[in-house]
């Protein structure tokens, strides 16, 4: 029973919460990743594959935590004035996004509008999504604050998001693209059994990628890196993110892929709730 335990902790951390058989390096395909409801204990071995495709194939997950901070809304969302929605027309509030009420505090100036997009490093929906975010960002006006958030579910979604914000603190986002194809492509999912195995792959990533280890070591171990992290696990709580990727814009609206209607929707939606909090 303790061993089931382990496999099905095992399979939730590297698939789509029990919706595919497949580890996500193998088939990053869904539109997006659940919260997965159990982690995997630090000392175990890694299972092998057709241990993981077992357990995963035996356990159909499903997320009991609360509903997302727009739900309580969706009603009042609807039924919002033609006016209070985005011009146009194409956009409908409570289809294509959700206002979240109340509002949250947002961390940006006067003028400036904030854009976060909540991902994990192993989230296939993430990968595929990524080189769409890298390109739309680049094109993005100053005002539009865009950062990524990593969603802290568990010890190794903490763990890679440690390997993300110490990559952004060493002023190498451009290595975020090239995590994703290690762990999706390379099936190297940059994580261990304990949190000292993991700071070691982590850390031969990076020097591979021609990072110094005591630059490295500097920033993984830093307190700019540790607040990131805690402040990444308060977000996750206040938006209750149950799922990846979402992208919330200036605290008030929240939308996924599903809801934008794909990839290409979901950026020009996101510009434009975040064009018209600018307004």
């Amino acid at each position: 029973m303790k061993k089931l335990l382990l496999l099905v902790a095992a399979a939730a951390t590297l698939v789509a919460c029990g919706q595919k058989s497949e580890p996500v390096a193998q088939n990053p395909a869904p539109a997006s990743e659940t919260s997965p409801a159990a982690e995997e204990a630090p000392s175990s071995p890694a299972p092998t594959t057709a241990e993981l495709d077992r357990a995963a194939t035996s356990t159909q997950e499903s997320s009991d935590a609360a509903a997302t901070p727009a739900d309580a809304s969706l009603e009042r969302a609807v039924a919002m004035p033609e006016s209070a929605q985005l011009p146009g027309g194409k956009w409908k509030a409570g289809v294509h996004y959700r206002p979240l009420v109340p509002a949250q505090p947002t961390s940006v100036s006067a003028g400036e509008v904030e854009v976060i997009e909540f991902m994990w490093l192993a989230c296939g929906a993430c990968y595929q999504l990524n080189e769409r975010v890298t390109a739309w960002k680049a094109k993005q006006p100053a005002w539009l604050k865009f950062r990524q958030e990593h969603v802290m579910w568990g010890p190794s979604h903490r763990n890679l998001g440690k390997l993300l914000y110490t990559l952004e603190a060493l002023g190498r986002s451009d290595l975020i693209p090239v995590a994703f194809n290690e762990i999706h492509r390379k099936n190297n999912m940059l994580v261990e059994t304990t949190d000292a195995k993991t700071a070691e792959k982590q850390l031969a990533f990076a020097k591979a990628n021609g990072i110094s280890e005591a630059d490295f070591k500097r920033e993984y171990n830093g307190f700019a890196v540790a607040t990131r992290l805690q402040r990444a696990e308060e977000l996750t709580r206040r938006y209750r993110i149950e799922q990846t990727p979402v992208f919330i814009v200036n605290g008030k609206y929240y939308t996924d892929t599903t809801m934008a209607g794909g990839g290409a929707d979901l950026m020009q939606l996101v510009y434009d709730l975040a064009a018209s909090e600018k307004r």
